[in-house]
């Protein structure tokens, strides 16, 4: 599928960035939207967005994706062929402190986005799902075919809601949708609340890690630049209604309509413990750490099932952990100046 001009919402985060710089190197035009909240360090969000500024295709607008008379004056000003949705109110353990916060962000945003796809000529939606919708389910690895409907937070249950709401937008108006779960997404620019930029900076200013549920937990930790590399895979490849879709069987990955979801994850989980290791390896420093129980929200494993995005898209994710991990503590160093404090 041909396509030009790309609405990413979230364009500052961690994802959006690295996708809209992709997107940017190919001479596609790029809106960005984005809050700019100070959920986490607004500088990392600012710097993002000024290397994003420097190309001329690129425009961004500094919206909530609950303030739908923006929404549509953006959406008004202009074709869209494709809206990459990654904007949401992030994090599980926050989702326990602010459940509002995600019923704005991850409902009402969405919702908003969903309508202005449906009003305007939009060629096809992708959006940000989690390898959190999968909670309570043991069935290893998991699988876009499974049943996902026992989430453990309620950010996992916000974006269980996004895929049911993208599917009734395809059923109801023929808006053509995918889903992608991503897994424990990594790199540099990354996020400071996720686990690699908190162990990385206590290490150096020689503070102790919380390692929870004893370093036992399994994470399917996978590079931005294989994320990124699924989604612009998946962008260019609108999904088709199933046609052995069975409403007495019903396949929760697919549809009689034109809706799809993928798993993107590096399908190689890893020990916590292990992941420190090689955290305390490219540092080159140990780390003290201090052994807790698993949090609540969190569940103890992720193991990304990935046959369909390999049969759909060509595409597995295989960046080695060590050279990913390296990759971030370089930048890491270089952004912060070699100080080990943001």
């Amino acid at each position: 599928m041909d396509y030009q001009n790309v609405l990413v919402t979230g364009a500052a985060g961690f994802i959006g960035f690295h996708l809209s710089r992709r997107l940017l190197d190919q001479g596609k035009c790029v809106i960005g939207i984005d809050n700019l909240n100070d959920y986490y360090d607004v500088r990392l969000k600012k710097d993002r967005l000024a290397i994003l500024e420097e190309y001329e295709k690129f425009q961004f607008h500094q919206i909530h994706l609950e303030d739908k008379t923006q929404l549509d004056k953006i959406f008004a000003s202009g074709a869209i062929d494709i809206v990459i949705n990654l904007a949401a109110q992030a994090g599980v353990r926050y989702s326990l402190e602010n459940p509002h916060a995600y019923v704005n962000a991850n409902l009402v945003g969405f919702v908003n986005i969903l309508e202005c796809c449906r009003h305007n000529p939009v060629k096809h939606l992708v959006f940000a799902s989690s390898s959190s919708v999968y909670g309570a389910n043991t069935n290893m690895p998991f699988s876009v075919h499974h049943n996902v409907d026992h989430p453990v937070s309620l950010y996992a249950a916000t974006k269980k809601a996004n895929e049911l709401m993208a599917h009734t937008y395809s059923h109801l108006y023929g808006l053509p949708c995918t889903g992608l779960r991503f897994f424990t997404v990594y790199g540099p620019w990354g996020r400071p609340d996720m686990a690699l930029f908190l162990f990385t900076r206590a290490i150096l200013s020689g503070e102790p890690i919380k390692v929870f549920n004893h370093g036992k937990m399994q994470r399917d930790f996978t590079y931005i630049d294989d994320i990124v590399e699924g989604v612009v895979r998946v962008m260019a490849k609108r999904p088709e209604p199933n046609p052995e879709w069975r409403g007495d069987a019903p396949d929760p990955g697919t549809s009689y309509a034109p809706y799809k979801i993928y798993n993107i994850g590096n399908n190689d989980p890893v020990e916590l413990s292990a992941f420190i290791d090689e955290i305390e390896h490219a540092l080159g420093k140990k780390a003290e750490k201090n052994y807790m129980d698993i949090q609540p929200g969190d569940v103890p494993a992720t193991y990304a099932d990935i046959d369909d995005l390999m049969r759909d898209v060509g595409f597995k994710p295989q960046t080695p952990l060590a050279e990913g991990i390296g990759k971030f503590i370089d930048w890491y160093k270089t952004y912060y100046n070699h100080s080990a404090v943001s």
